[in-house]
């Protein structure tokens, strides 16, 4: 810094003033201080501000989830809105590691001196590490998934479990069958409790039932046991296994949504490219993400927060999706316009679709 300022013609005092974007730093004075930084390669030392400041502004961001959509869009909401903070994320995956190996990893994030960690951890296992090994004293917000006595920032997967099942009641389907996510996962358990509630207040029950892994192989696998069930609709509780529904009722030589209807979960990109363009629940995952730093960030400064706060999704609803064959006044390639999953859903999206 006094290399700098010696290069630049003024105090080292001007030069933390420009460093650290001061506003009371003529334009030109703070043109020649950056002048004299570049000529010198000179760059700030963000662990000797830290010291100053005694602040590291680094947030440890945890997930133990791998490359499936919804996740990976919920942390680039985070780090996005971390930075936007002045907050510098430090990423850990910890997707498809040992709990030995995990807790090496969590160990060593937080002896990097973070002010507070965002985790991912959908599985009660999961979960159940995170809790094991970070000090209750440093600020944890849980995104997604819930760790004991924290604060939590998720999508409202009940809600949209609801949002499904009313969609499919509401067009006439009393046979409707259940592809669930993994039972260890409780946004898995979450989106199933809201179907199965709808259901239940419509007196009716899941016609047949199948456990998937979130893969489209799962999906297609599941279809068998669902066919044999008798269903005239499918709710799937992600759009990749979704696909894979989709491709077993075509090899079946069946229509969608003339004899079987499918709704999904998630609204990834290429769900309105599916064949039919397919109904789904969509989650604002960066919305989570943003709100889940803007809690974090409360718990940091010391003000308190919410306990639960919950983002709510809404129903995209297209093409693959119409009243049961045989239902009086039908129009199976119609989406329906009656009851709650009306109301809440949004118009169909024919621009994503393809033609025809």
């Amino acid at each position: 810094m006094y290399d700098v300022a010696r290069e630049a013609g003024v105090s080292h005092q001007t030069v933390s003033r420009v460093i650290n974007d001061a506003p009371n730093v003529a334009a030109g004075t703070s043109e020649r201080v950056r002048e004299a930084m570049a000529r010198l390669g000179y760059r700030p030392s963000a662990s000797a501000r830290s010291l100053a400041a005694r602040r590291s502004r680094v947030i440890g961001v945890v997930t133990f989830v791998g490359p499936y959509f919804g996740p990976m869009s919920t942390i680039q909401g985070v780090e996005a809105a971390a930075r936007a903070r002045g907050y510098t994320p430090h990423t850990v995956s910890l997707a498809g590691l040992g709990l030995d190996q995990a807790r090496g990893l969590l160990d060593d994030l937080l002896q990097r001196d973070v002010e507070g960690l965002v985790v991912v951890a959908p599985t009660d296992e999961q979960a159940g590490l995170v809790d094991s090994v970070i000090p209750r004293e440093l600020p944890v917000l849980a995104l997604e998934a819930r760790l004991p006595g924290r604060p939590l920032v998720a999508s409202d997967n009940v809600h949209g479990g609801e949002l499904a099942a009313e969609h499919l009641v509401s067009l006439g389907h009393t046979r409707i069958g259940l592809v669930a996510g993994p039972p260890d996962w409780s946004e898995a358990r979450l989106r199933t409790v809201g179907f199965e509630s709808v259901l239940a207040a419509s007196g009716l029950a899941p016609a047949g039932k199948a456990d998937g892994d979130w893969s489209a192989r799962s999906g297609y696998e599941a279809w068998p046991a669902l066919r044999d069930a008798g269903v005239t609709a499918v709710y799937v509780a992600n759009d990749q296994m979704a696909l894979g529904v989709l491709s077993a009722l075509c090899e079946s030589g069946l229509r969608v949504p003339e004899d079987v209807s499918v709704v999904g979960y998630d609204n990834t990109p290429e769900s309105g490219w599916y064949y039919p363009p397919l109904t789904t629940v969509e989650q604002e995952f960066r919305r989570a993400g943003e709100v889940g730093i803007e809690q974090l960030v409360r718990l940091v400064e010391g003000t308190e927060v919410e306990p639960e706060v919950l983002v709510s999704p809404a129903l995209v609803v297209r093409r693959s999706t119409g009243a049961p064959a045989g239902a009086a006044g039908s129009d199976a390639t119609t989406p329906g316009t009656a009851g709650g999953g009306a109301a809440t859903a949004r118009a169909p999206q024919e621009s994503l679709s393809r033609p025809g």
